[in-house]
Formats: structure tokens, sequence, C-alpha cells
């Protein structure tokens, strides 16, 4: 990843944060690399944990957000969120995946039940 992907992901983590705390979300990590993984954040709300993929699509994207995430990065997600819940909590526990996308226009579109666990 360039300089410039690394800045504007990072950028993009730090609206996704304001914007999840705004609904009302705890976040407990960010960038959590485990089981082969990352997980750009992890939050709670309810007694739920959420595991959240960020995308950003700039102006002239092939593709949007939620067409970036592939069989293989759901797999990887798959396998970071257990890495997550048996180092972080030591079991199970009710859980989801978020897809937060930011758009080239700076919309933000938060999709629920991204993955199906």
């Amino acid at each position: 990843m360039g300089k410039l992907s690394a800045r504007l992901g990072q950028q993009g983590e730090e609206r996704a944060v304001r914007y999840l705390q705004g609904l009302g979300y705890e976040i407990l990590q960010r960038n959590f690399r485990g089981g082969g993984g990352e997980l750009d954040i992890v939050c709670r709300k309810d007694g739920v944990i959420y595991f959240v993929e960020v995308k950003y699509r700039g102006e002239g994207a092939w593709f949007g957000p939620t067409e970036a995430v592939t069989a293989a990065k759901r797999r990887r997600l798959y396998l970071a969120a257990q890495a997550w819940l048996y180092q972080k909590l030591g079991r199970e526990a009710a859980c989801s995946f978020l897809l937060l996308a930011i758009n080239a226009d700076g919309r933000i579109e938060l999709i629920e039940d991204y993955l199906r666990w």
C-alpha cells in the first residue's frame, strides 16, 4: 500500500470511528491483526460485538466499496474475528459484521449484518 493510500485509509477509519461513536457504538479496538487477517474496527452496542470493515472509494473507482470485499477477504475477516473473540474474550459471543462504506462524495453507508456469522 502506498503512502497516499495508507493516509486515505487512516483518515477513513478516523471518520468511521467518529460516525460509529455518534450512533452509540463503543469502540473496543482498531486494527486488530490475528488469525491471518485484520479487523479495521471492533466495537460493541447493546451487548453485541461488531467487526467493522471500512472501505473508501475515490472518484473514478471501477467499483464501489461494497464490491471490494472478495471471498478471500471475507474468509480472512471470519478468521480474524474468531481470533479476536478467543484472544480478548476467551469465548464466543453475539457478534455481527458491519461494512462502513465511505464514498468519494463523502456519503457514509453502514451496511449491517454484512457477513453472516
